[in-house]
């Protein structure tokens, strides 16, 4: 199995490239047992951080996502929570 890391970076990246690494991540995410991930989309106009919740909301492997919080990132990154089954 492969390390994963915990923290997945999409900044500068088209939404097309992004959503791609960002759905083998997660399912990366999931084999390896880590019960959450960061994703940096970084703040910009807000379309690569809509595109990435909107993968998330119907991601089967996602249970839930949020904005990180002040000292995480705040609306440049997103904490999302892998299911563990």
């Amino acid at each position: 199995m492969k390390a994963v890391e915990r923290e997945l970076r999409l900044r500068h990246l088209t939404v097309d490239e992004a959503l791609c690494r960002l759905d083998q991540y997660i399912n990366d995410a999931f084999m390896a047992g880590l019960p959450s991930v960061r994703i940096v989309h970084g703040k910009g106009m807000g379309k690569l951080r809509q595109a990435v919740h909107d993968l998330l909301a119907r991601h089967p492997l996602v249970t839930s996502y949020r904005l990180g919080d002040y000292g995480e990132g705040d609306y440049g990154v997103t904490v999302a929570e892998i299911t563990d089954r």
